[in-house]
């Protein structure tokens, strides 16, 4: 991880240099919950409903990852595994009602969760201002100007007559909707920003002081009461999304300011003495979910969102930067120590591999997009099976990769792209992420097309007078999107507007709505302290 930069990270480095390094390991989307979905299902998300121009904000949405998906905490339960998830989910909550816990870790193959359910954001992070604050200075003006189009254009048909009562009605109305925005502003932090343990909330609102020190100590806990079973453990740090946070212990010490102080403080966590003594007979995978958040400023004016190197744009976005992740998979005596790989692989691959290592069957029932990585981590094939990857943003099919076999080319090929703003930067300031939908982005006809292979970077489009193979490949890239999309079958969607918005019978509460949900600090937070002080 280090790798010339500027962030100390020995315990990650150790990982890369003692196994195997992927260079072109891409997330199946560019977002946090269809990524994870992804992830953890072998499936592209738009195969399981995480599919839409919208995004979970809210721990009272009835969307999330459906009980009907199989993922690979499911498959090894039944092996016998023992199987945990400590840290964030963003997988959905609720169903029905509060308490269904439909689209909880423990309804989704996991024994033990300790965690948030929703992400990490500024609005959890006290000074570090709202992620709705675009959205507040937003609305007012948005509903003032759409309620004064349509009351004009219902006078214009004749159909209503605007009177002084009717201007006075329309004003109070405005003034209680946008009342009611402020109000869920005000309360986010209350709302979202919550741990849980198992079914029980332990912490409302939670406090990131030595949030990471405790779910290390979690992770070592599950560890040490299944030291003599099989087990999974997905441990899913809040850090380094945004808000940043560091722990007292880690806070200045990187001189690199907040976001190294939080490189720092994860990487001690991967190198606690604890975790690493399961290691010599355990596969370990460390990744993330998509590139940096670009957008992500600090109210101070400090870039928070992380660094894409030379590759471009960042999350939301499927240029290389938002989807090409880091990709260490660790094993001694099993995996080649120092092996780098440049193939194409996704983190899909994960499910079928972890099946497989654990004599589970792969289900036959559904389209499985993952490859078992293991054949290409120990040098038994040279070549991935990835030969197209599908990149999605959200619903719309945004770009198709091609790597043909007996070729180093690795052709992309864009049918859209986002329009930044500024028009020279290459992220999407004015929305805060990129959007997938007119008039936020631009068509191609034909599509941009890029050889990896030679132009990572994705700076200069090729054409047919530089390309001579321009045409046959793209002809090539449609007959597979064409292929690809008779295996989708229709699926309830998870993201819509219907389901991603806050529903109050839904909120988890630990206390009451009057108190705002508010609950004394985890009990156990002493006793964890304590503990890692050992």
């Amino acid at each position: 991880m280090t790798c010339g930069s500027r962030f100390m990270t020995p315990n990650v480095d150790r990982l890369a240099l003692e196994g195997v390094k992927l260079t072109q390991h891409i997330a199946a989307a560019p977002l946090c919950t269809p990524s994870r979905a992804a992830f953890l299902t072998g499936r592209y998300p738009i195969r399981s409903g995480q599919c839409w121009s919208y995004f979970f904000l809210f721990s009272a949405s009835s969307g999330g990852l459906p009980q009907e998906e199989i993922t690979f905490a499911k498959a090894v339960k039944e092996q016998g595994y023992s199987t945990a998830v400590i840290g964030k989910w963003h997988l959905g909550l609720n169903c029905e009602d509060s308490a269904d816990h439909c689209h909880h870790p423990n309804s989704l193959g996991f024994d033990y969760f300790y965690g948030t359910i929703m992400t990490h954001l500024r609005d959890c992070q006290p000074g570090h201002g709202s992620v709705l604050y675009f959205v507040h200075a937003y609305i007012p003006y948005k509903a003032l100007s759409i309620g004064l189009v349509s009351l004009a254009l219902l006078h214009i048909r004749g159909m209503i007559t605007v009177t002084r009562r009717v201007v006075f009605g329309f004003l109070v109305l405005v003034g209680v909707v946008v009342s009611l925005f402020g109000v869920l502003v005000y309360t986010f932090p209350n709302l979202n920003c919550f741990v849980m343990r198992g079914a029980e909330i332990v912490e409302q609102p939670y406090t990131s002081e030595n949030l990471t020190q405790r779910m290390t100590s979690e992770a070592i806990e599950f560890l040490e009461r299944n030291s003599e079973r099989p087990f999974l453990l997905f441990f899913s740090f809040l850090q380094v999304h945004t808000g940043l946070f560091a722990s007292r212990l880690f806070r200045g010490r990187s001189q690199h300011g907040l976001y190294g102080d939080a490189v720092m403080e994860v990487d001690w966590s991967v190198g606690n003495e604890r975790l690493l003594t399961c290691h010599e007979n355990t596969l370990v995978y460390m990744t993330s979910d998509q590139g940096p958040h670009l957008e992500e400023i600090s109210i101070h004016g400090e870039m928070h969102g992380g660094y894409s190197g030379i590759y471009k744009a960042g999350k939301s976005t499927n240029w290389e930067g938002g989807i090409r992740i880091p990709g260490i998979l660790h094993w001694p005596g099993v995996l080649p120590a120092g092996k780098v790989i440049d193939e194409p692989t996704s983190n899909m691959d994960i499910f079928p591999t972890v099946l497989n290592l654990a004599g589970a069957s792969i289900p036959s029932d559904r389209v499985i997009d993952g490859h078992d990585l293991l054949p290409l981590l120990q040098g038994q094939v040279e070549r991935s099976e990835h030969e197209f990857m599908f990149h999605y943003c959200n619903a719309q099919l945004n770009a198709v990769r091609w790597h043909p076999p007996n070729s180093n080319a690795i052709w992309k090929a864009f049918f859209f792209t986002p329009d930044f703003y500024p028009e020279n930067s290459s992220a999407c300031f004015h929305t805060h992420i990129c959007f997938c939908i007119k008039p936020y982005v631009t068509f191609h006809d034909p599509p941009l097309l890029y050889d990896l292979s030679k132009d990572p970077s994705e700076s200069t489009p090729l054409s047919p007078d530089t390309e001579p193979q321009f045409y046959s490949v793209l002809e090539v890239i449609q007959a597979a999107v064409s292929r690809h999309a008779q295996s989708l079958k229709p699926v309830p969607v998870q993201v819509s507007p219907l389901q991603i918005v806050w529903k109050p019978w839904l909120q988890p509460c630990c206390s009451s709505l009057s108190q705002l949900c508010t609950c004394e600090q985890d009990h156990q937070i002493e006793k964890l302290r304590n503990k890692l002080k050992k």
